[in-house]
């Protein structure tokens, strides 16, 4: 069984989880938002008012003690159906020696990069979180004292739509310049493969991965270190 490590599932979660949250934005808009713990209830209020009566609390980072604490480690005791997803989360890491998934409290320089900014901090762990259990939708925000709470979010109407050429260059393009990733080559190719692009290498030496969607043929070239060296894209309609 290959190693599980943390910046190697940041890698593989990195785009996909950009795309994700590139497309709530737009579809939320400006907004306000209020979650009832105790109700079990999740509500958006602004451009385009949503409910999510199914949510889960990952976890919070708090700049005092410089660490984050899973949902399932809280002290305060949220209800069991709120916590199990980062229950799920902590076995994975239990089981497969991930550290930073498996303790209850994680220090902020334990985490890849050692971040200070918690938002940073709290991006990690979800990525990670949305990797293992396949939702990709997310919610944080600040509570006060600079902590922040996070929560993977979900509705019928939070949908991904289909891989659309110009969007899909965007995330990549705008992922490199903008995203932490420590290898390019897995990042992309595994984004690839979740995103139904048909990602393959065209050699042994894996310098050149080929990505396709109808509409996109995208040649990605990397260097002798793995970084992305040069992307050539090929768009047309996509039923020409």
């Amino acid at each position: 069984m290959s190693k599980h490590t943390l910046p190697d599932m940041l890698d593989d979660a990195a785009l996909m989880s950009f795309e994700h949250q590139l497309h709530f934005q737009e579809f939320i808009g400006e907004h306000s938002w209020n979650v009832d713990l105790q109700e079990g209830r999740f509500e958006f209020s602004g451009e385009r008012p949503l409910v999510c009566d199914r949510f889960h609390l990952l976890g919070s980072a708090a700049p005092g003690p410089g660490s984050w604490m899973w949902g399932w480690a809280n002290p305060s005791g949220f209800r069991s159906d709120l916590t199990a997803l980062s229950a799920a989360v902590r076995d994975f890491g239990r089981e497969h020696d991930v550290p930073e998934l498996a303790a209850a409290e994680v220090p902020f320089d334990a985490l890849p990069g050692a971040p200070r900014e918690v938002p940073l901090v709290v991006g990690q762990l979800t990525d990670a979180a949305k990797l293992l259990t396949g939702r990709w939708f997310s919610y944080n925000g600040e509570v006060g004292g600079g902590t922040r709470v996070a929560f993977i979010i979900e509705h019928p109407e939070l949908r991904l739509p289909e891989p659309e050429p110009t969007r899909v260059m965007r995330v990549i393009q705008q992922g490199l310049m903008d995203l932490r990733l420590t290898d390019h080559k897995r990042a992309l190719y595994t984004y690839g493969r979740l995103r139904g692009l048909s990602p393959r290498f065209t050699d042994e030496e894996r310098g050149t991965l080929l990505l396709s969607v109808p509409g996109l043929e995208a040649r990605v070239t990397f260097d002798h270190l793995g970084r992305v060296g040069n992307i050539n894209a090929s768009l047309s309609k996509p039923d020409a």
